[in-house]
């Protein structure tokens, strides 16, 4: 878990940084980093779904996988529970509580994310978490920069993501097929892509009701494996 705690220190770290640089900006210097943000954000998700759609051997699972997520999501009322916490505290907050939404996704739907924790499971490779850290560091000092250091919540996401991963890893071994990461790759970039135009204000897509959908494609590919 070394490698998991380290990427974890990262965030918080250049949380901490952007969140200083924050608050020396002025608020038009502001207002173009969450245009800014919300670019990257649409554009990273874009390049997420074009580079695994081609790859896909189930076509229609991103489909039920955002529909069934949307509605337990819904139903769950996800969305309406994370902003009655983050709009108590005004504006502000509530960007933040976007903008952790954010982070969260792009800190944990990555190739090195989910496969550093086999890795280190396994062999005890910490490589591609400590890359993956290395990457965090700047993501998060962009974020925190928009958002404040609040950011640093998200490290907590990350630990139990990667810590998850870890522990089935150990219990059932390289569960994790390259099938199963373009599935999720294609979901996430998708729900990654929502933040982007929830960040540029173009539709308040509510992208928390969907984050159940991460949940189906591992679990189809895990039952298809054993029926298939």
């Amino acid at each position: 878990m070394i490698g998991t705690f380290v990427n974890v220190g990262t965030i918080i770290v250049g949380s901490l940084i952007g969140g200083l640089f924050k608050k020396i900006m002025s608020d038009r210097v502001n207002d173009a980093l969450f245009i800014a943000m919300g670019l990257a954000a649409f554009g990273l998700g874009i390049n997420a779904v074009v580079q695994n759609m081609p790859n896909s051997q189930y076509p229609v699972l991103f489909i039920v996988s955002l529909a069934l997520g949307g509605a337990v999501g819904t139903i769950l009322k996800l969305q309406d529970r994370v902003d009655s916490i983050t709009k108590k505290k005004g504006k502000e907050d509530a960007r933040l509580g976007e903008g952790i939404v954010t982070g969260c996704l792009l800190f944990c739907i990555g190739t090195l994310s989910i496969l550093g924790p086999v890795q280190s499971a396994l062999y005890q490779d910490h490589t591609f978490l400590f890359t993956n850290a290395t990457l965090d560091l700047v993501t998060a000092m962009v974020l925190a920069s928009t958002y404040g250091a609040g950011m640093c919540l998200a490290a907590a996401v990350l630990f139990c993501w990667q810590g998850g991963i870890y522990g089935l890893t150990l219990l059932l071994g390289n569960f994790i097929t390259d099938t199963m990461m373009c599935e999720l790759g294609i979901v996430g970039g998708f729900l990654i892509a929502m933040s982007g135009i929830g960040i540029l204000g173009l539709k308040d897509c509510r992208t928390v009701n969907f984050l159940p959908a991460l949940i189906v494609p591992p679990v189809w590919c895990i039952i298809a494996a054993h029926i298939f």
